[in-house]
């Protein structure tokens, strides 16, 4: 970066950046962002203009291109410059340009705190650095997100390394394994390493004359002389593979072998999905906002989780001891439900066998408040006391401690940190969506979004969770650092400013092996193509199209002059961040997509008074302002109503058997569940830019990734899409065959829960391997909790009780 500064600042390009400069101070801004500094410099490139090369390929044009904020002080220029993925530096320039220097995290956002005239000296610095120092860290950024396979590797080159030492290691923690106190693989007859390798040897040799299918429950007396435990496998086929493979690691050790031998290992029975700020429940709560992907999400993966864990189980030979999964999805107790079942303390999850929701209710400091439903924005003053009622549930209920504890968002994660310090397990984070990076100087201007948002409180339990968390599980990539244009949810938080509270200047290590990308998969029960016609219910498909197209409620708005025109379809809750507005607003101002479509928008609220705050009320009116300005009645149809499940699967498949399109036009996605539900329905779709849709739809040359900032842009990508189908009858059927098999293949529940439970086991074991940072790193996020987050969530607690 210092040469490229240089080539700009010693070359005639230096008035170019100057010129830049003027034009941002000019505008009586003092702080800008990558998009505005790209629209400025665009503009200065027309009007001056400079050759088609310049604005990329230029120095300054690289430069520019680099920067994604630009602070204007009194006497300097600050740069913050993303060369590359993951690494952001900071740089000073004079105001004349004579003199550049590279400067400290420390030193920009004090200039920040300036900004909004809140710098205060000496302030508290979180640096989460020294705790990962000495761990083993992935050099590459294009394999951050893949930790397993790093781990893999690291733990090989380490058994390559010292053989003696790490055979001992290996023996150490197998003989660790167990469940409700039975010793499993192995029993007290091996006392060390060696003698363990020997008896694996012998095992082999032993079971090499016995018939594949011989039941284990024949020869376990003779595993059981040499010291072998059950739970290397159900027949002698699957014992002798079983020992094999640990066999041929420990003599020659690779990434392949050990993923193998570690997939067998019978080490996860007990499992704490957990999902906290409401309408956990299975009828009548899917299609509620604010949780509605995150519920959804829970329940299939507690299904998922529990079906490979029998499968597991059953392979291991444990099940004729008795042993079982038990998975519990922890949540709250709701006491004003609504008539759901979100008041009821224990519910089985449908289409499971041992699998529950347990719901315990928040402590009553003021009922109006925690009787109901509490938004995730408010919840935070609760959670301590829901731990600690929570811990004697799991306790009760299990018989035991849990083997793994996921955490589900913000809250559930903070939770799930503070229960598995307290029971030693194994600690899985799953954010879903991080708010810092959607709401714009969230952090900066913490202080005046408090009572409304509560960031102080929520970024200070993402820093303690994702520090604290064993392994992070994400959808994409993106989510943990973006792309070359934009950083990533968990890279926003590597270093920020909250003035007067804090300043974080090292949050996260983005290239620790902790970060796993594992996408969700789709319920392939509920959504599925629209082609596998005999899976489908005729009648119900007859009354979702006519919901969808002609039924007159009160609950809908809009009466189609030409049904059958080409549907556009959106499923979202109304909020800016999701902007149904903006694609109404698109679809409004293109007379060519009216002309040649109708807009259908399923959302769960059709009216202000429906809200449940200012902000959601706004959107929604302002949704109606925009129909109202374009004169859209009689081409939208917007349904304002909770759909059950199977509804919402069939009314993807209806709207594909019109030849329609999905369109998901948030200003941001982490990852985005509908478009997995339009897309393996059959649905050609266009998503957001903005997020983890680029990653799922892998932008092809059709040219399915929009911008929801460029309403003219999006309409003509459609408006291209539609001529292409055509003009060639057949490409429709093509790109949405592409679409569903693309969801099948590589977004499916099965895969999902072989790599978590893969994760859960290896990261158990390098626990066992290399606890020390742990424990530093631990105490220090206890120190966050007791003196940053506690007096933060106690501030909240107080406005409650005055309402």
């Amino acid at each position: 970066m210092n040469e490229l500064l240089q080539a700009v600042l010693n070359s005639d390009e230096k008035a170019v950046l100057l010129q830049l400069i003027s034009s941002l101070t000019v505008s009586g801004k003092q702080y800008f962002l990558r998009n505005e500094i790209l629209q400025i410099f665009a503009e200065y490139c027309h009007t001056s203009q400079k050759p088609a090369y310049f604005y990329y390929s230029s120095s300054v044009g690289k430069l520019i291109h680099y920067t994604h904020e630009i602070v204007l002080s009194e006497d300097n220029i600050w740069f913050v410059v993303r060369p590359k993925i993951a690494n952001q530096e900071v740089w000073r320039l004079s105001a004349d340009l004579s003199q550049w220097e590279l400067m400290s995290p420390q030193a920009f956002l004090d200039v920040c705190d300036r900004l909004v005239n809140r710098y205060q000296p000496h302030i508290l610095e979180i640096d989460l650095a020294p705790f990962y120092a000495d761990s083993p860290s992935i050099d590459d950024p294009r394999n951050i997100g893949q930790g397993l396979a790093f781990l893999n590797h690291y733990l090989c080159n380490q058994l390559l390394n010292d053989p003696q030492h790490w055979l001992e290691v290996v023996f150490q923690a197998l003989r660790r394994v167990q469940c409700d106190g039975k010793r499993l693989l192995i029993g007290d007859r091996i006392r060390s390493g060696n003698q363990f390798a020997k008896q694996i040897k012998e095992a082999i040799k032993f079971l090499s004359d016995k018939p594949a299918d011989e039941p284990y429950e024949k020869f376990y007396f003779h595993l059981q002389d040499l010291g072998l435990a059950p739970g290397w496998g159900n027949t002698a086929a699957r014992v002798r593979e079983t020992l094999s493979l640990l066999d041929r690691l420990l003599d020659s050790p690779q990434p392949p072998l050990l993923e193998a031998f570690v997939a067998r290992v019978p080490a996860v029975f007990r499992v704490v999905l957990i999902s906290i700020h409401g309408w956990v429940g299975q009828q009548d709560v899917i299609g509620r906002d604010e949780t509605l992907g995150q519920v959804a999400y829970v329940l299939e993966q507690a299904r998922s989780l529990e079906n490979k864990l029998r499968q597991e189980i059953t392979l291991a030979g444990l099940d004729v001891l008795g042993i079982q999964p038990h998975i519990i999805i922890l949540t709250r107790l709701i006491p004003n439900c609504e008539g759901t079942s979100c008041g009821l303390r224990l519910e089985k999850v449908e289409d499971t066998e041992n699998a529950w929701i347990l719901r315990v209710p928040f402590a009553e400091f003021n009922p109006d408040i925690t009787n109901n439903w509490i938004s995730k924005f408010e919840i935070w003053p609760y959670l301590e006391s829901f731990t600690n009622d929570a811990e004697k549930e799991l306790l009760t209920l299990f018989k035991g401690r849990p083997n793994l504890i996921i955490g589900n968002y913000s809250d559930g994660n903070l939770v799930a940190s503070l229960l598995s310090s307290r029971f030693k397990v194994t600690q899985c984070n799953i954010a879903h969506s991080l708010e810092k990076p959607k709401y714009l100087f969230s952090n900066l201007y913490w202080d005046k979004l408090e009572d409304q948002y509560h960031f102080s409180a929520q970024f200070t339990a993402d820093l303690i969770s994702m520090n604290a968390a064993d392994f992070i599980i994400t959808s994409s990539y993106q989510e943990i650092v973006g792309t070359p244009d934009g950083m990533g949810q968990y890279e926003s938080y590597k270093f920020f400013t909250m003035p007067h509270l804090y300043h974080v200047v090292d949050g996260i290590d983005l290239f620790s092996p902790k970060f796993n990308l594992v996408p969700p998969g789709v319920n392939q029960k509920i959504f599925f193509p629209y082609t596998q016609k005999t899976d489908r219910d005729f009648h119900q498909s007859q009354q979702v199209a006519e919901l969808i197209f002609h039924r007159q409620d009160s609950q809908i708005i809009g009466i189609l002059d030409e049904p059958n025109k080409r549907p556009i379809f959106a499923v979202a809750p109304i909020s800016s961040i999701k902007n149904l507005t903006g694609l109404a607003e698109c679809f409004g101002q293109s007379q060519e997509l009216q002309k040649r479509c109708n807009l259908i928008l399923l959302t769960s609220k059709l009216q202000p008074s429906d809200a449940h705050n200012a902000e959601e009320a706004k959107e929604i009116q302002r949704l109606h302002d925009i129909i109202d300005e374009y004169h859209l009645h009689n081409h939208i149809r917007w349904l304002g109503m909770r759909m059950t499940g199977g509804d919402i699967g069939e009314a993807y498949r209806v709207i594909a058997d019109r030849q329609g399109i999905y369109v998901h036009f948030a200003r941001f996605e982490s990852f985005g569940r509908s478009i997995l539900e339009a897309m393996i329905s059959g649905l050609p779709t266009f998503a957001t830019q903005f997020g983890g849709a680029l990653e799922i739809i892998e932008n092809r040359e059709d040219g399915f990734i929009i911008n929801p900032t460029d309403l003219e842009g999006t309409a003509d990508k459609i408006l291209s899409f539609l001529d292409e189908c055509e003009n060639h009858p057949h490409h429709w059927q093509e790109v949405s065959e592409w679409m569903s098999q693309r969801i099948i293949n590589k977004y499916n529940w099965s895969s999902h829960t072989n790599q978590l439970l893969l994760l859960a086991k290896m990261f158990s074991f390098w626990n066992f391997v290399a606890p020390e940072n742990n424990e530093a790193r631990d105490r220090y996020m206890e120190s966050l909790f007791h003196l940053i987050f506690k007096p933060r969530a106690e501030k909240i607690l107080e406005q409650h009780l005055r309402k």
